[in-house]
C-alpha cells in the first residue's frame, strides 16, 4: 500500500503545529462566512437564479426543522442550519483532489459532538430555566440520575464515532477500489462520495436536531405535569 496517501501535511506556526484537519476546516468556515457575505450583499425582490437556489436551500432546512422542532424552529434553525451547511461542505471537500475531508478525523467530529451536547444544555436553559431544566434529570425517579447522565454521554460519544467512521470508512473504501482497479472507474467511485458524504451530513445533522428539540418537548411536558399538579393541590 502506498502509504503517502496516508500521510497528513502540516503548517508550523513557531511552536505552533496545524494540522491539514485544522487549515481545511479553517478554510471551509472562511469560505462559508465569505460566500453568506456576498450572497447578503446581492439580495434582491426578483431574485436571480443563484438566489433562488440559496432560498430554496433556505425554505427546506426551514421545512426540516419546523417539522420536527415546531414553535422552537425560529430558535434552533440558525444552529442546525449552520450544522447542517457546514457538514455538507466538510464532507464534500474531499473529492478536491489533495483534501481530506475533516470529519475523516475523530477530532472534528467529537468537536462536533461536543458541541450537540453544549447545544442541548443551552436551548433546554434558555426555554425552561436553571432549576427546571436541571430537575428533568430526576425525571420519573431520581433513582434513574445516573443512568440519564450515561444516556447523554454514550449518545455524544456515539455521534461522534459514527460520523467518523463512516467517513473514514468511505475514503478508505474510494481509495482501495482506485489502487485495485485504476482509475477505470473514477465516476462511480466519485457519484459514491457525493451520496454518502450528503448521507452522513443530513444524518448527523437530524440527529442533532432530534436530541435538542426532544429535549426542548420533554422539558415542556413535564413543566405541563408541574403545573397541573400545583393547580390540583391549590384547589
Amino acid at each position: 500500500m502506498n502509504t503517502d496517501l496516508l500521510q497528513r501535511y502540516y503548517l508550523t506556526l513557531g511552536a505552533l503545529r496545524l494540522s491539514d484537519t485544522v487549515l481545511v476546516t479553517w478554510g471551509i468556515m472562511l469560505a462559508l462566512a465569505l460566500a453568506g457575505w456576498l450572497l447578503a450583499r446581492r439580495l434582491r425582490a426578483d431574485p436571480s437564479s443563484r438566489q433562488a437556489a440559496v432560498e430554496g436551500i433556505y425554505a427546506m432546512i426551514d421545512e426540516a426543522v419546523r417539522d420536527v422542532a415546531g414553535r422552537y424552529t425560529d430558535m434552533l434553525l440558525p444552529f442546525v442550519g449552520t450544522l447542517w451547511i457546514f457538514l455538507v461542505a466538510a464532507n464534500l471537500i474531499g473529492i478536491v483532489p489533495g483534501l481530506e475531508s475533516p470529519t475523516r478525523d475523530l477530532a472534528t467530529t467529537a468537536g462536533l459532538a461536543l458541541l450537540v451536547f453544549l447545544a442541548v444544555h443551552w436551548f433546554g436553559i434558555r426555554t425552561q430555566g436553571l432549576r427546571r431544566y436541571l430537575a428533568h434529570y430526576l425525571e420519573p425517579n431520581p433513582i434513574l440520575l445516573p443512568f440519564n447522565l450515561v444516556g447523554e454521554i454514550t449518545r455524544t460519544v456515539a455521534m461522534a464515532f459514527r460520523l467518523f467512521g463512516n467517513m473514514m470508512s468511505l475514503g478508505l473504501t474510494a481509495m482501495l477500489v482506485l489502487m485495485i482497479a485504476g482509475f477505470l472507474a473514477p465516476i462511480p467511485i466519485l457519484m459514491l462520495h457525493i451520496i454518502e458524504a450528503l448521507v452522513q451530513a443530513y444524518i448527523f445533522g437530524m440527529l442533532a436536531l432530534i436530541y435538542i428539540a426532544g429535549g426542548l418537548q420533554v422539558q415542556e411536558i413535564q413543566a405541563r405535569k408541574a403545573q397541573t399538579r400545583k393547580e390540583t393541590s391549590d384547589v
